[in-house]
């Protein structure tokens, strides 16, 4: 099984994709084709802001098929219920 949404490596100069974007009075972002082409988003597709210094990372949000088992065999024993805040 394939992972489409896999962030592909940039190992050689002439894969990185650089651009410039505006953005739009009602705050609409167009993101290059290109881009899109390499990090395989496709339209509708959920993306999230992530604040980072003086700019921003834009990574694809995770569908919650991919966050199944995500803490499969966590130690919850140190875990806080809302109880045992106060």
């Amino acid at each position: 099984m394939t992972n489409e949404r896999a962030t592909p490596s940039a190992s050689r100069a002439d894969d990185v994709v650089t651009s410039a974007t505006t953005i739009s009075v009602d705050y609409t972002v167009t993101i290059p084709k290109a881009l899109c082409d390499r990090m395989h988003w496709r339209p509708g597709q959920k993306l999230v802001f992530i604040p980072k210094g003086a700019g921003a990372l834009l990574i694809a949000a995770p569908t919650r098929e991919e966050l199944v088992g995500l803490a499969r065999g966590a130690d919850a024993d140190d875990y806080r219920d809302r109880n045992d805040r106060y």
